[in-house]
């Protein structure tokens, strides 16, 4: 049944590369229909604050399915990423990113890697959550949800499942951030005991990344918070040759032949340097489409394409990002290199591993929700001040003499500790926003107690931005304490 899928040509390089995969598209017998509309950079400075037009939102939703080139996002100003936009409100919040290299075909290609790299698309410091607090101080929220753990570990194990790969590993830096990361790694290691043919290990994401880098083959599936993801996903394209062979899917809640809405698209940026140059790599964008392909069914079709991507590397026939004088055997523009695939369809690789037609496709399944329950109490509360031009003893003073319930615990800056009320010490070093901690004496901190409070810090001065409660779970502190403590 032939599809109507929603396109978008992008900017930079996007009109030009899409021109080459829908020739592509065209030439293998893909049954579907386009209808285009106009996102990005043009649309943001036509007026559209979130750089999509509401016509453009009428036919997302009409047809679910988008195959979207890069696009441009104005740097500062306030502009909100189309990217992010797009798959927080279409519920988007499984990245999916195959990475292969090809070792004596592309010559920046040197390692075996075979991988895929599932982000969650939704949560994390790409909320885009952020604050300046005063004059000195920016902020950044980083926002994890035991639901968004939940939902992208366990796709992670079921296409692990699927497609018969052997172990899954989980990206994490819950050495550091042991309440955001460690809920995702807890989750993850309950998630996997209902997997136990499938193997798993974790690993901090900064090593993490040395070992893709250094050591690709150690890596099967991989699971990860979103900006981990974004960064060692392209990592990992540069080690396979290019970042512009690198095609991504984003995919929603129904799985099954667009059962939901899902966006496919190039890892790469729209490199405006090289528009309208004839000279960038389409592949990127034609490895969005054949995943697009699969998922709306139209497998064969797809293995096809994948195959014909495939003899036009083994070939030596490569643009100008995987050229090499000494490898390559010749230089393609993206029009020829284009040409070079549609003639090559219907024929097969001989040296790299043939692709053959995958049939199944993720089904919806229901998630077996964990969830979390505990006895909560509040136990105090941190008030974040703006910077502080008064001697931090000389405020301590002031805020023991009047505290009542609430009695001022320590203070820090920065997250390091300048003033603790067990080692009676003081810092100069003092920057940005700072916090003060209180425990309530009874151990119960009420509503009434945080007014007193609030009441107190400004009867000597302080102007506060953030006050943020202190809370135990089932009798654990739900909060980190302090460098220096």
């Amino acid at each position: 049944m032939k599809k109507t899928i929603t396109l978008a040509r992008g900017d930079g390089i996007g009109p030009e590369i899409t021109n080459s995969v829908l020739d592509i598209l065209k030439n293998a017998g893909a049954d579907l229909d386009f209808e285009e509309i106009e996102i990005g950079e043009k649309a943001y400075l036509g007026g559209a604050p979130s750089g999509i037009p509401d016509s453009a939102w009428d036919v997302i939703h009409k047809n679910k399915i988008l195959l979207k080139a890069p696009l441009t996002t104005p740097q500062g100003g306030g502009y909100k990423s189309v990217n992010v936009t797009l798959r927080k409100s279409l519920g988007l919040f499984a990245n999916i990113r195959p990475v292969r290299s090809f070792p004596g075909y592309i010559p920046l290609s040197d390692k075996k890697m075979d991988m895929v790299i599932i982000r969650e698309n939704e949560e994390d410091l790409y909320a885009g959550v952020e604050y300046r607090t005063s004059v000195n101080t920016r902020i950044a929220l980083k926002i994890i949800t035991r639901k968004g753990c939940e939902r992208i570990i366990r796709y992670a194990f079921e296409y692990a499942r699927l497609h018969s790969r052997k172990k899954v590993s989980c990206v994490i830096k819950d050495n550091i951030m042991k309440i955001t990361d460690g809920l995702f790694h807890n989750t993850f290691k309950e998630i996997a005991k209902d997997y136990p043919e499938i193997s798993t290990d974790s690993i901090i994401v900064d090593i993490g990344s040395a070992k893709i880098a250094s050591k690709p083959g150690l890596f099967d599936v991989i699971v990860t918070l979103n900006l981990y993801g974004d960064i060692i996903s392209d990592i990992a394209a540069e080690v396979s040759g290019s970042v512009g062979l690198a095609g991504s899917a984003n995919i929603g809640t129904g799985y099954e032949k667009c059962a939901g809405y899902a966006i496919f698209e190039a890892v790469h940026g729209s490199a405006p340097d090289i528009a309208g140059k004839n000279i960038a790599n389409p592949s990127g964008l034609l490895n969005a489409a054949i995943l697009m392909l699969h998922h709306i069914g139209q497998g064969e079709v797809a293995t096809k394409i994948e195959n014909a991507l495939l003899k036009t590397i083994e070939d030596g026939i490569h643009t100008a990002d995987i050229y090499s004088a000494t490898v390559s055997k010749a230089k393609a523009s993206t029009k020829d290199f284009a040409n070079a695939v549609i003639a090559n369809l219907g024929k097969l690789p001989v040296h790299i591993p043939v692709v053959e037609n995958i049939t199944k496709v993720m089904k919806p399944f229901e998630y077996q929700a964990i969830g979390e329950k505990a006895i909560v109490e509040c136990i105090g509360v941190d008030i974040f001040t703006e910077d502080v031009a008064a001697p931090i003893s000389d405020i301590v003073d002031k805020i023991r003499k009047g505290q009542k319930n609430l009695a001022l615990a320590n203070v820090s800056a920065r997250g390091m500790m300048v003033w603790s009320e067990i080692m009676e010490r003081c810092s100069t070093n003092i920057d940005g926003l700072v916090r003060f901690r209180f425990f309530a004496k009874n151990k119960k901190a009420s509503k009434q107690d945080m007014i007193e409070v609030q009441q107190l810090l400004n009867d000597i001065g302080l102007d506060f931005h953030i006050l943020h409660k202190l809370y135990l779970y089932d009798g654990q502190e739900g909060f980190t304490n302090m460098q220096g403590q």
